[in-house]
């Protein structure tokens, strides 16, 4: 795999074959290449990274998470904001976790996350 595109579905067989690190370069290039802004090296770098656990989590198939990418693109979100969404859920409960106000990932949790997601909720700040 030589290019990402959030926007276009992943070769997973291709996407596989590569390390976290590899696919943080692919998903930190695309970035720069369109010139996204980010305050620093460091932000681009950690949003590359919740670009890469989605997307495995697409590639291995994790329960809900493709299907939530495929309802929020028919809802109206481009691909690429609709992993930004299901991103800010992930951080969502990491964030949670840093604060001490819980101590584990709830998958339960992230399910039902995921069920409620709407582009609409979505578009409001509402995850």
């Amino acid at each position: 795999m030589k290019y990402y595109n959030p926007d276009k579905p992943l070769n997973i067989s291709e996407w596989l074959v590569l390390d976290d690190a590899q696919r943080k370069i692919l998903v930190y290039n695309f970035h720069e290449s369109i010139g996204a802004e980010f305050q620093d090296d460091g932000a681009l770098t950690m949003h590359s990274y919740m670009h890469v656990v989605v997307e495995n989590q697409i590639a291995a198939n994790v329960d809900l998470v493709s299907e939530t990418v495929t309802k929020l693109v028919r809802q109206g979100l481009s691909r690429h904001e609709a992993l930004h969404a299901i991103s800010a859920i992930i951080v969502e409960d990491i964030f949670d976790m840093l604060k001490g106000s819980k101590s584990e990932f709830c998958l339960k949790k992230y399910r039902r996350k995921l069920e409620k997601i709407t582009a609409k909720r979505w578009r409001k700040g509402q995850y």
